[in-house]
This record gives C-alpha cells, sequence and structure tokens, in this order.
C-alpha cells in the first residue's frame, strides 16, 4: 500500500506544513546572508555552477524527503537570487512584497481554489467579487456598474483591452493609436488578436501628444482605440490623459489607459491627481505586483460597466452547466480568459484590509518621495548627469561625459560583483542607467551608496559587500 501523503490542507494539514515552514524560513535567512547583497555574484554562469551543485540531481531514483530537499532548493533559491527587498535591487518594477500579502498567498496555496467554478472555490468567488467591486469604484467612480477583472499583470490586461474593443467592432479591423512609449504588449496583442500593426506615434518628449494623436485620428477609418500610458516602463512618465481622451472623443475613437505602473496612484491623496481623466477610458490596465508590493502575478483589468465584458461569457456544462446559472451557482468561467485561475485576489483583500486606503498611500508617498531624493542627490553630484524629475518612482541618470558603452559596461559590472542593481533605459537618444524604488524603507545613505557604486573607478577584488 503507498504511503499516505504529507496533505497541505484539511484538519491534519497546518500539522504538516508548520515544521516545513520553519525549515523554509531558516534557509531564506541563510541564503540571503550566503548572498551577502542585492544579488549572487560571478553572473550567469557562477550562479549555475553553485545552484547546480547545491541541488543535485533533479529527479533521483529515491526521494530523499521534504525537510532536505526544501532546506536544498530554498537556500539556493535565496542565496542566488536578485532581492527587491534590498535598496541597492532597484532594476525593475519588481517590488518586494508584503509579508501579509505573502502569508495570505500562502493559505491560497494551502487551498488550492480554482476559479473557474464556483464549486471549486466558494468563499474565493464571493471575496474576489466584493474585493473587485470595490477595486472597479476607485477606478470608475462615477460609473452605476463598473468591473475588474483580476489578470496575471499588464500584458494580460492589455490583451483584453484590444480583444473587447475589437469585440466591439466585429464589421471591420480596429486600428490601434499608441506612442513609441507604450509598453510592448500593446504591439502583441494587435499580432496575437490579427489587428492591423499599431500605428505609432513617436514620442520625443517621452510622453504622448494629444496633436500627434488628433492628426492620426484625422487619417485613420473608424473604428480605432487609442492607447495611452500612465506609467511608461522606461521613464515613469504619464500621458496627459484628459487631452488625448478629448482628442479620442472628438475623433469618435476610444481610449484605453495602460496604468499597470501609475494605477496605484489612484490610493495616494497627493498623487492621484496624476490620474486626471483616467474615468473616461474604456479600459484600464493596472499592476498590484509593482506599486502595490504584492507577490506576482496581481493585475487588474478595469472597465466602467460590467456588461462591457460579455464577449469573455462562456458556457462548458461541466464548469456553468445552465441549470446551475439558473439556480443561482455564480459563473465564474467569463471572468477570464484562462480556466484554472488561483484566487490572486486574496494577498490583494488582505493588503487593503490589513492598510486601509491611506495606509497603501503612504507607502506610494514613502517611494515617490525616495525617487526625489534620489534624484536631489544626482543633481548634487559633480559627476552624474539626470534625464528629469521623477514623475512616479523611476529616476534616469548616468555618468556625466560617458558613452553608452560605459553605461552599459557600469550595469554589468555591478550585477557580476553582486552589488547593485540597475535598470537600463534609452532617452533622448542615450542610455541611461535607471534606478525604480519601490523599497519604501530605503534610507538616503542606501541611495547615496547606489551613486557612489556607479562612479568607482574600478570594482573590488573582494566578493560582495555592504
Amino acid at each position: 500500500m503507498p504511503p499516505h501523503p504529507d496533505l497541505a490542507g484539511g484538519v491534519e494539514g497546518t500539522g504538516h506544513l508548520r515544521p516545513l515552514l520553519e525549515t523554509v524560513l531558516d534557509a531564506l535567512a541563510q541564503g540571503a546572508t550566503a548572498r551577502g547583497g542585492p544579488m549572487p555574484a560571478g553572473g550567469p554562469e557562477a550562479v549555475t555552477r553553485r545552484v547546480q551543485a547545491a541541488c543535485g540531481e533533479a529527479i533521483p531514483d529515491t526521494g530523499e524527503g521534504a525537510q532536505a530537499a526544501l532546506r536544498r532548493y530554498v537556500r539556493a533559491l535565496a542565496e542566488g537570487a536578485a532581492d527587491p527587498a534590498d535598496p541597492l535591487c532597484a532594476a525593475h518594477l519588481h517590488a518586494p512584497p508584503l509579508a501579509a500579502a505573502v502569508a495570505a498567498d500562502l493559505a491560497a496555496a494551502v487551498l488550492n481554489p480554482s476559479l473557474d467554478s464556483w464549486d471549486q472555490a466558494p468563499a474565493a468567488a464571493t471575496i474576489e467579487a466584493e474585493t473587485t467591486a470595490a477595486l472597479a469604484a476607485l477606478v470608475f467612480p462615477d460609473r452605476p456598474a463598473p468591473d475588474v477583472l483580476v489578470t496575471t499583470g499588464g500584458t494580460e490586461s492589455n490583451q483584453l483591452a484590444l480583444l473587447l474593443a475589437r469585440e466591439r467592432h466585429p464589421a471591420a479591423p480596429l486600428q490601434v493609436v499608441c506612442g513609441a512609449n507604450a509598453h510592448h504588449s500593446i504591439h502583441r496583442a494587435a499580432w496575437l488578436l490579427g489587428l492591423p500593426e499599431p500605428f505609432t506615434i513617436l514620442t520625443p518628449t517621452g510622453v504622448l501628444d494629444p496633436a500627434a494623436v488628433r492628426h492620426a485620428l484625422a487619417d485613420i477609418y473608424d473604428p480605432a482605440l487609442v492607447v495611452a500610458t500612465a506609467g511608461t516602463t522606461d521613464t515613469g512618465a504619464i500621458d496627459p490623459i484628459p487631452e488625448i481622451a478629448q482628442a479620442a472623443a472628438t475623433h469618435g475613437a476610444e481610449l484605453h489607459i495602460d496604468a499597470a505602473y501609475g494605477g496605484s496612484l489612484l490610493f495616494s491623496d497627493r498623487h492621484a491627481h496624476k490620474l486626471d481623466g483616467l474615468s473616461k477610458a474604456a479600459s484600464v490596465s493596472l499592476d498590484l505586483h509593482k506599486l502595490g508590493w504584492q507577490p506576482v502575478a496581481a493585475g487588474l483589468f478595469a472597465v466602467p460597466d460590467a456588461a462591457d465584458l460579455a464577449p469573455l461569457a462562456y458556457q462548458a456544462d461541466y464548469l456553468n452547466a445552465t441549470d446551475d446559472t439558473e439556480a443561482g451557482l455564480p459563473d465564474l468561467l467569463g471572468r477570464s480568459l484562462r480556466t484554472t485561475r488561483r484566487p490572486d485576489i486574496l494577498k490583494i483583500a488582505v493588503t487593503l484590509k490589513a492598510l486601509g486606503r491611506e495606509g497603501l498611500g503612504a507607502l506610494i508617498d514613502a517611494v515617490c518621495d525616495r525617487a526625489h531624493t534620489l534624484a536631489d542627490l544626482v543633481e548634487r553630484h559633480p559627476g552624474l548627469e539626470l534625464h528629469a524629475r521623477p514623475t512616479i518612482s523611476t529616476v534616469l541618470f548616468r555618468p556625466a561625459g560617458a558613452t553608452d558603452e560605459q553605461v552599459a559596461a557600469i550595469r554589468r559590472r555591478l550585477m557580476d560583483e553582486g552589488r547593485a542593481v540597475l535598470g537600463r533605459a534609452a532617452a533622448d537618444g542615450r542610455l541611461w542607467l535607471k534606478a525604480t524604488l519601490l523599497n519604501p524603507g530605503a534610507r538616503t545613505e542606501d541611495l547615496a551608496t547606489l551613486l557612489r557604486l556607479t562612479t568607482e573607478p574600478t570594482a573590488p577584488t573582494e566578493g560582495p559587500t555592504r
């Protein structure tokens, strides 16, 4: 008779989990200590060698047990991680998750609900419905029945935006109009959906020019979907939303706003005004695993009327039989293009309840303040050049007089040493180092260290240090 597995759920599940969680926490701490900085040193080959040596054979004939396997793999993962909780890890829109959100994600993993039918996720379905309704009202406060879907992130949300716009206009090909500053997922979604190549407007100032939008729409026959961006990937810039919305309305075009980065500014009393005009959109993308401190994934897709989601409806008898729906069981299948779907809403719900709008807004204010502090330090540094004052929490800078090749080499050197993780962005015809600040606890001395490391003439010979 096969051995009885130690399952995570049920009455006995917590007893099986508790000792394993201690092992995981110890391994995380040991791995972070061994790493000694924001990223493992040595580059891809060195990291691969260390992981292979630590983990050994991937599928052994005889297992070594859960404790040993967890200790081995979690320590290797932590030692070889780019840790967004480290203030010197600031390359991407990759947030350090809140402990409460991570704990909620554990509960979701234990119970393993799938939100494709109510009988798999009774409570999760209600939590999702209540939380998304509140989020929808935040995005579209003046509409009577807005709605929000939970997605894997901006790419899926942007794909849904183009899909629904296409379905609203089935008689003619939908023409997407976007700026050169738009996220690459807009072009990929158009390709995937069989739409014409998006009409792309140059953005020499970093944002989409409403006059250029009007000019483009004057030469395009209906239907058209204008895509504006609230928080570009490279600089965090926000397109002039009210003016673009007016340009689209004048020409009978619809508007989608990719606010995957900047959408969370809605929680901040100080910064929400930067999103004025958001509610004029036909759809909005948001990501709380960016400026919301959620574990991946925590994407959102908002529409002003729940009826806008009707094209996603689908009937599969084993999931949403007509008689079950008529009997009152919620139909969940039309709330995603995915079938199996984990309850990512739980960590969001816990975060919103734990912090409230004010608490989350305070974290957003903190990282925006940190970005301005970093910009101040760059402006005062005689050997550095600032691209522009930050709009959200992204700062571009570069050593004064450096070539693009030298800028790229600085970034790679710091990664190879494991001492700092910075991004890269092209702007104004030059390459810049990019710091995306998403750690509310970053100190001014951390930011000063980041700048010092970028201006060091030579790399140290010892391993990564703090």
